[in-house]
């Protein structure tokens, strides 16, 4: 009442503001003395004077005030989201909450703002802590004298924003709850459970067979330094050496097998670099191409001063073996993903240009620069992509990998909104083959993890993605299996959106056409990713077993999707069954067993969910990764039924441990009891609400799934981030005493 007869009063023109505004201060001195939060913060955003806040807040209510200001934020429109998130920031900076002002700074993707977090803080521990956030959000950060003023210091600290000890922290998760002992592709499919039927199809097509025992030895093994394929001692008396492993696939399937031994070696450099260097002196192309996809694959996510990844695959890049060049392209990508670094644009730029370079040389060459310089609106490389796109010829056109190109340029805007906007023009003068299709990519990779539903919908310019998958396609259109991932794309940023696109994708199921069909399954696989829904997982089921063999091919995928990392008995009872059920299809079992590696991801430690921190910040490398891979499952039997199986290892950028690890002031493990429970929504809630519910009590480290939250279950350590995810650090509280 107060906030309405207050907008009609500012409309007036006559009415003094001055007087106005007083009467604003007291209303909102009053609220928020009397624990009315929400109330003071509602009206300070219908007079625009957020800013007044500051002053009013105190050491009592600010987390109140800021929870709320940073979950309004989601649902407001540009910029007023943006002068919300900045409030919120300037409050916790002014309280010292540093890792919350962190957060949001991550959030805005302002890079002054972290800076500005670094030189406020004097506490060396804090900001220790720190670069394991910025470390977990996946971006290149240096850090200068301002910041960190002792060189030492400096030192210890960029070795942790570089994730060089994520490998230790894994395998220390690893061996405390006892999973160590490596596991065999048999032992995920367990077809001693199935009748007699799935063994028959072992002699379907052994080379296909032996390509998915790869990949899912790489994906149930990721990171354990140790498997019963690819790591055994060649001396050993079964002869189960990786080389006899190896030489099991054929032509491009050997790519994926060499590959597959740095996905057992991951975040480990030194290991894996010197276990792949056998690969490097073999004389057969497809290896090598393996190999140089392992560099940048063991490399993901960890930066070093030595640029490894650069120096090993620089010179192959120009190699005149296309499947030597993709090797090395992917590879400079996945381990640069991220880090906008200049020299990898020197050497990849010039490719797309190339008059003689292959189509499938052109279309990695585009998605590795995308991904290098994914969320950066790089003007040179948006050019170089958009020229590559006008020069391909008619038939060129017409090919899947082409579409791979406004991919690359899609992910150099994801999540920059109406950056796109002149890129987007452009796109319109493409040929129209591919016109329609670039501007579904373009918009639906601008506006992903951004929850702006109502500006897909609305948005005169930006035309609606619903619509879109509403009309009838003209013979070889093929431009609304990107606006169907676009909804997926954009609603997955919070929960209510999540449920309301899972309902819009149930209509179009009934309603749309065949091209539809197959991407709606890949959609419900990237909304509900490693957090397996009853209703998503029955959907799946149903639709796994359709008549149409490529929408059948991308349900049994996103069935995998949905329960990656997770080992969820009743998804694995269901491809258990799937398989048995196509054990005469050579295609769909191989999509089965990329399911069944995906479920058992890491043995149940790993996630592929892009979100962290309680579902608030998203990186945006394993978002692009994610959407990479989905694109090319748009066209299963092409790319990954065909030779470029490979672009499974994309997933590997969105591979992160789902661990809360407690380390102690010498970041050395620390075991502490924790509450691990469902997290509660406690916005806008006086007083000290729980935030967990239905909570058990474990010792540190442990395992979080979706929607967990942990608290600590004792008061002896104080822990330096509010959110405990992934490492924590844990100072001793100067004010505990035992009990007797």
């Amino acid at each position: 009442m107060i906030i309405c007869s207050l907008k009609n009063w500012f409309r007036d023109e006559e009415d003094p503001i001055d007087d106005l505004m007083e009467l604003v201060e007291q209303i909102v001195a009053f609220h928020m003395k009397h624990n009315a939060e929400p109330e003071a913060v509602d009206l300070l955003m219908e007079v625009g004077y957020l800013v007044l806040l500051i002053e009013h807040v105190d050491s009592m209510n600010f987390k109140r005030t800021c929870l709320y200001l940073t979950s309004s934020a989601r649902y407001l429109p540009g910029p007023d989201d943006m002068s919300v998130l900045h409030v919120a920031y300037m409050i916790y900076l002014k309280f010292e909450e540093f890792p919350n002002a962190l957060q949001i700074a991550l959030f805005m993707n302002n890079m002054k703002y972290v800076m500005r977090v670094f030189t406020s803080c004097d506490c060396l521990l804090r900001k220790k802590q720190f670069c394991y956030i910025l470390a977990r959000h996946g971006i290149s950060f240096e850090l200068d004298d301002e910041m960190v003023a002792d060189d030492d210091d400096r030192e210890v600290l960029q070795e942790i924003i570089n994730n060089s000890k994520l490998s230790e922290g894994y395998l220390t998760l690893a061996r405390d709850i006892e999973v160590m002992e490596p596991k065999s592709p048999e032992d995920i499919y367990k077809a001693h459970l199935l009748d007699g039927r799935a063994s028959a199809g072992a002699s379907v097509d052994l080379a296909r067979q032996n390509l998915a025992a790869s990949f899912v030895n790489a994906f149930v093994n990721a990171g354990f330094g140790q498997d019963k394929l690819m790591t055994v001692p060649s001396d050993n008396s079964n002869g189960g050496s990786s080389s006899n492993w190896l030489f099991k696939n054929k032509e491009h399937g050997k790519t994926s097998a060499a590959a597959s031994l740095s996905m057992i070696l991951l975040w480990d450099v030194d290991a894996g670099l010197a276990q792949i260097d056998k690969y490097f002196h073999l004389s057969d192309s497809h290896i090598i191409a393996g190999a140089l996809l392992g560099v940048g694959i063991v490399n993901c996510g960890i930066k070093n001063d030595c640029d490894p990844a650069l120096a090993l695959l620089g010179d192959y890049v120009d190699k005149d073996d296309s499947s030597v060049r993709i090797g090395a392209i992917m590879g400079l990508g996945i381990a640069y993903a991220g880090s906008q670094n200049e020299q990898i644009r020197i050497k990849l730029a010039p490719i797309l240009n190339e008059a003689k370079a292959p189509l499938d040389v052109i279309a990695f060459t585009a998605i590795s620069l995308g991904l290098v310089y994914v969320g950066s609106c790089n003007k040179e490389v948006a050019k170089a992509i958009i020229c590559a796109l006008m020069d391909r010829s008619e038939s060129e056109l017409g090919e899947p990998l082409t579409r791979l190109l406004p991919l690359g340029l899609g992910l150099l805007y994801l999540g920059k909104q109406k950056h796109v906007a002149k890129t987007a023009e452009v796109s319109l003068t493409f040929n129209g083959k591919i016109r329609k299709y670039c501007y579904m990519t373009l918009l639906s990779c601008a506006y992903a993890g951004t929850g702006n539903v109502l500006k897909l919908i609305f948005f005169p310019q930006v035309q609606n993605l619903l619509s879109h998958c509403s009309q009838h396609l003209n013979k070889g259109e093929t431009h609304q299996g990107p606006a169907v991932l676009g909804i997926a794309m954009v609603a997955m940023a919070e929960e209510l959106g999540l449920e309301m696109a899972i309902r819009s994708l149930e209509h179009l199921l009934q309603y749309g056409e065949r091209n539809i069909r197959q991407a709606v399954p890949l959609a419900l696989g990237l909304l509900c990713i490693s957090n397996p829904k009853v209703y998503v997982m029955d959907t799946l089921s149903r639709l796994s077993h359709d008549t149409d063999s490529e929408a059948a091919m991308a349900a049994v995928i996103s069935l995998g999707l949905i329960g990656a990392g997770t080992n969820n008995a009743r998804i694995a009872g269901m491809l258990r069954n799937l398989s048995s059920y196509y054990y005469k299809d050579a295609s769909l079992l191989f999509c089965v067993r990329i399911a069944q590696g995906l479920v058992h991801l890491g043995k149940g430690l790993l996630t592929l969910n892009p979100y962290y921190s309680e579902r608030y910040l998203l990186s945006p490398t394993a978002l692009a990764g994610l959407v990479t891979m989905l694109h090319a499952c748009l066209n299963m039997k092409a790319i990954i039924l065909g030779k470029y199986h490979y672009v499974l290892y994309f997933l590997v950028l969105a591979m992160q441990p789902r661990m809360l690890m407690t380390v102690d002031e010498n970041l050395k493990p620390l075991s502490v009891p924790v509450r691990v429970g469902q997290a509660v929504d406690v916005v806008g809630q006086a007083g000290r609400p729980k935030t967990i519910t239905g909570f058990q009590t474990h010792s540190t480290p442990v395992i979080l799934a979706a929607g967990d939250r942990a608290e600590l279950a004792t008061e002896k350590y104080i822990p330096l981030s509010p959110i405990l995810e992934g490492f924590v650090i844990l100072k001793e509280n100067p004010e505990y005493r035992e009990e007797r």
